[in-house]
């Protein structure tokens, strides 16, 4: 992965700003609800994948079980989620352009900080917010809640598993959408990605498409 220091998130208009840009990265987290958590330990390099929720002023928070390879080790440690967004190979004759490669196009964003364990009552909140922030995008369905369940059950559970919430000191975000191709070469590539069906792609190729 290559994060890009020249990253901007688009916009309409001309005017475009910091605030604007983190807005979308945490919009980008809230949709995609999922990544992987990357850390050395004694034991070698280990990655976790979870559930992830930004809580909007800094902070990170997701859960392991106690059984996984990272969980005794996290807590104090620094280290690195990756939350991937669409991503899909781009044939070089979708451009129209001579002598062009292969390439892959995607999004992605690299988040890194310092870990803490999260008290019970921090982890139980947690479930509660992943579990809202998910149920709301099932809409008209009627959200599912944890009173729902059986309450010694619920408990059992979550004795099961550990919650943790990183301090985020960087944020990376990596946007590959063929920006240095020409605009009708772009926009014929994403032409042809649609046709396969894989609009996300395509849509960001425009989106991020300098005109």
């Amino acid at each position: 992965m290559h994060p890009d220091p020249a990253f901007r998130w688009p916009k309409s208009g001309n005017d475009h700003n910091d605030a604007d840009e983190r807005a979308a990265l945490e919009a980008l987290i809230a949709q995609i609800g999922f990544g992987m958590i990357f850390a050395t330990t004694p034991d070698g390099p280990r990655v976790a994948h979870v559930p992830v929720f930004s809580t909007g002023d800094g902070a990170l928070q997701f859960h392991l079980s106690r059984g996984n390879a990272l969980t005794k080790h996290l807590s104090g440690m620094t280290a690195l989620c990756v939350i991937n967004g669409p991503d899909a190979y781009i044939s070089p004759d979708w451009y129209g352009v001579d002598d062009q490669v292969p390439t892959w196009n995607y999004l992605s964003l690299e988040l890194e900080g310092s870990v803490r364990e999260m008290e019970r009552e921090g982890l139980v909140a947690l479930l509660d917010d992943l579990a809202e922030q998910n149920e709301v995008k099932l809409a008209p369905k009627k959200p599912w809640h944890r009173d729902k369940m059986d309450a010694g059950k619920f408990n059992k559970m979550v004795d099961a598993i550990v919650g943790f919430e990183m301090e985020i000191v960087a944020w990376r975000p990596t946007a590959k959408f063929s920006q240095n191709k020409p605009v009708a070469a772009r926009d014929n590539a994403a032409d042809a990605l649609d046709a396969l069906g894989r609009r996300a792609v395509a849509h960001m190729m425009r989106e991020f498409s300098p005109k």
